[in-house]
């Protein structure tokens, strides 16, 4: 994840320092984005097995809490972060692209697991998006089928280094002119349409699976249907 860091013209031993006698010498820019790290609320929903390791991590042995994110909020109006745990169909995009548009600024996006950020192994599926960044953008992926709790919080505090590195008179979601409301797909006979958001993702030029496979996954339509009726074996040679 690439972010530039946050310096501050402060010398951090002298502040920690200070820190320890009680007296504490900061920027606005440190306390303000202290305050946002510390305090990231997830949105409570879950798409697959990916969520069975995010409730994990809430639970007592990981304790997400300490990271002051333990408020998984119902209501995406009250939710910072979106954890996009499983796998993500297509029937269900439309659903996930509406919630991020209500959620109010500023706001992250964690793609949780290898469905959620290449499609997994159902990417050849006709029902699975092969990953949720084609229409919104993420900020933190975290790999694995399924990642361990350990993972989700390790993205979790890749998170609050990019919030680190944010200062608020830059930020974007203060500037004018801001887009950060995509539009919803809908689902149509032959999937969604548009089938990903150009102001997020562009499609390749070149097949990156026929290089490492040696050949074009085939997707689709089969080029020949499958022999349904049984084959009459022959009976073996008499000795």
């Amino acid at each position: 994840m690439n972010h530039i860091e946050n310096k501050s013209r402060i010398d951090p031993e002298l502040r920690d320092e200070m820190a320890k006698q009680n007296i504490f010498i900061t920027s606005l820019d440190f306390i303000y984005n202290w305050g946002r790290r510390s305090s990231v609320w997830p949105m409570q929903f879950g798409l697959a097995c990916c969520a069975i390791e995010m409730i994990a991590a809430a639970a007592a042995r990981y304790d997400i809490a300490r990271f002051g994110a333990e408020l998984f909020r119902a209501s995406p109006r009250q939710a910072d972060l979106m954890i996009v745990a499983g796998t993500v169909t297509k029937k269900m995009t439309p659903n996930v692209v509406r919630l991020y548009n209500q959620m109010a600024e500023p706001k992250y996006v964690l793609a949780m697991g290898a469905c959620a950020i290449s499609g997994g192994p159902f990417i050849d599926g006709y029902n699975v998006l092969r990953g949720i960044d084609r229409f919104i953008p993420v900020d933190v992926y975290v790999p694995g089928c399924p990642p361990r709790p350990e993972a989700l919080l390790y993205g979790l505090m890749e998170l609050q280094k990019k919030i680190d590195s944010q200062t608020f008179t830059k930020a974007e979601w203060y500037q004018k002119g801001l887009k950060r409301e995509f539009p919803v797909p809908e689902l149509g006979p032959n999937g969604l349409i548009p089938k990903f958001n150009p102001e997020i993702w562009q499609p390749r030029e070149q097949d990156a699976r026929k290089t490492r496979y040696g050949q074009t996954v085939l997707t689709g339509k089969k080029q020949k249907a499958p022999r349904l009726e049984p084959v009459a074996v022959p009976p073996p040679p008499a000795a």
